[in-house]
């Protein structure tokens, strides 16, 4: 009923100012919840993850406005400074959202929030564990992966209704090689428009929230907290397969740092 009021109302709606794209499982939670605290940012109306751009793309400009809140209300309340935005966490791995962003939202600011790919590997395979994506252990699913994604990102670009799931719940590793994915929207957007967020840094100082808001244009402001949310216990990884792992992000991690104009927190 709310989403087909809203897709009714979709041209009094906002469109995002900013897209919260990823990468998963690394804290784009706790950003989601801060950024949505902010007095100036208004959030979907439904639901975080509205996941257009990615898997829900065939339903149309209409069912994705109508995720947003009604531009007249919002902007009364903000004295005219609301900024609307949305957190999809598959936008970042996904082919061909990039491209579907930019052509539908060329003014759009991206927001791509990433962290120690080893780690973020690891607690991906857990969240999809423990939804039921995954029966492996996390060596055996590392690999298979290679075998699992054989192909299918071709294919996503091939066939504009095709949906993986292979893709979206087993990339642990490849969702892990950052700057190649991030460089579709430098492409696409150009580097004025895409904001890196080193998660790492951010919890351990969220102040870079500051830097944050001046370059979405909102005024100063800081949560009273940053909790981390969304977080997941397990057991630690074996240290010998840690290390392989890291190595094995040598050439990715250069690439990033390239692209921040920084070395990534993890690689000090």
């Amino acid at each position: 009923m709310a989403l087909a009021w809203g897709m009714a109302t979709s041209r009094f709606r906002m469109r995002p100012d900013f897209i919260v794209v990823g990468a998963q499982r690394s804290g784009t939670t706790t950003l989601f919840r801060v950024l949505s605290e902010h007095p100036d940012v208004v959030r979907p109306t439904l639901s975080k993850g509205i996941g257009y751009f990615d898997v829900n793309y065939a339903k149309g400009p209409r069912w994705y406005r109508g995720h947003f809140p009604l531009a007249l209300p919002a902007r009364l309340r903000t004295r005219g400074r609301a900024r609307a935005f949305e957190s999809s966490g598959y936008y970042l791995f996904h082919p061909l959202a990039p491209e579907r962003i930019a052509r539908d939202l060329p003014e759009v600011r991206i927001v791509v929030m990433v962290r120690d790919p080893v780690e973020r590997a690891y607690s991906a395979h857990r969240h999809e564990l423990v939804r039921g994506f995954e029966a492996e252990p996390f060596e055996r699913a590392l690999e298979l992966e290679p075998e699992r994604l054989e192909g299918e990102e071709d294919r996503l670009r091939r066939e504009a209704d095709y949906q993986s799931y292979q893709h979206r719940h087993h990339g642990y590793l490849a969702r892990g090689r950052y700057a190649e994915q991030i460089q579709r929207y430098l492409d696409l957007l150009g580097p004025e428009r895409v904001y890196i967020i080193d998660a790492d840094a951010f919890f351990e100082d969220p102040s870079e929230l500051s830097d944050l808001f001046d370059w979405l244009g909102l005024a100063p402001w800081l949560p009273d907290e940053v909790g981390q949310h969304n977080a997941q216990a397990r057991t630690p990884m074996d240290e010998g397969l840690r290390q392989r792992l890291r190595d094995g992000f040598a050439d990715a991690d250069l690439a990033l740092a390239a692209q921040m104009g920084r070395t990534p927190h993890w690689r000090r």
